[in-house]
């Protein structure tokens, strides 16, 4: 039976009870800096897209001999909405650290017109490295019939294409931005890929849904996992105060030409997987193992009964 007090009060008091409870006017606080706008940021992400694979996702012809013209176009289109947003980022993450640690953060710097310009000269190079997770993707599946197919259909490509974008824009020192991305990369795809993990080229996630890589994640070159992979943490470190203490390294190394297979577990910072080694499906591991090594668990027995 409802609380027939509750139900006596109106929306006004509820107003000002959330008020109170904020601690301000309610997130519009004249002295409190914008966030970045998440649709804006996913408009960025559709754009960028638009420009490393051109044609595909947006089915938009260009005239002969305009490709030079419509690419700087869009480009400086990109330039002005980036310079926005991380400045809207860099401005309302000094202000955060201020009300964290009690002390006023020193001015940021390069500013964001700077950022933006860095991250836009990186395209070229995001590019190249995006064509062979697209090559790799397209050499292991005998499923792909066409590149194209590839980037217009496989989440594996969707995420990486996201996080590769993210992961500049974290180098960089951009806050906020890359979290944005690949967060909403992640419920796109079931792919949760951190920014501030480090991948290799020509890396391909078959299926992919489940797919986990924490953010001290280091992956080498032609990489491949398959669904339900989790690259995590053993533990997460604290100090004498019980906080937990950040920077360290949490997540395992994967070197080159390493293949995981599905639902594979791999925990832990000093965990380091040889080149060329292989993860058999369901395994979990928490230490490292020698290059060229293939780790499997032993095949469970079937039993069969009469059905009572």
């Amino acid at each position: 039976m409802r609380d027939a007090a509750a139900e006596s009060v109106s929306v006004e008091q509820i107003a000002n009870t959330l008020l109170e409870q904020l601690g301000c006017c309610g997130g519009c606080c004249p002295d409190t800096a914008p966030l970045p706008s998440v649709e804006n940021v996913i408009g960025l992400i559709h754009d960028l897209r638009d420009v490393l694979f051109p044609g595909i996702h947006r089915n938009r012809r260009r005239e002969p001999g305009s490709a030079a013209a419509d690419f700087s176009s869009q480009l400086t289109r990109i330039q002005s909405r980036l310079r926005l947003e991380i400045s809207r980022s860099l401005v309302h993450s000094r202000q955060a650290m201020l009300r964290i640690h009690g002390a006023e953060a020193p001015a940021l710097s390069p500013g964001a017109s700077e950022l933006s310009d860095r991250f836009l000269a990186r395209l070229p190079e995001l590019h190249r490295l995006l064509l062979s997770d697209v090559e790799a993707a397209f050499n292991n599946d005998p499923a792909a019939k066409t590149r194209e197919e590839i980037v217009l259909c496989y989440p594996g490509i969707e995420a990486i294409t996201v996080y590769r974008i993210a992961h500049e824009l974290l180098v960089l020192g951009v806050p906020y931005l890359p979290r944005i991305m690949t967060e909403w990369a992640h419920r796109q795809t079931g792919i949760d890929i951190h920014p501030g993990a480090k991948i290799g080229g020509s890396f391909f996630i078959d299926h992919g849904t489940g797919v986990v890589i924490g953010e001290t994640c280091e992956i080498g070159v032609s990489v491949t996992l398959y669904q339900g992979v989790t690259l995590g943490a053993w533990s997460f470190p604290r100090d004498e105060d019980g906080n937990l203490i950040r920077g360290t390294k949490r997540h395992p190394t994967l070197e080159d030409r390493v293949t995981i297979y599905s639902n594979a577990t791999i925990l832990g910072g000093t965990t380091v997987i040889g080149a060329g080694s292989q993860i058999g499906s369901s395994v979990s591991l928490n230490r490292s193992i020698p290059p060229n090594t293939i780790v499997t668990i032993e095949k469970p027995s079937l039993k069969f009964r009469e059905a009572a």
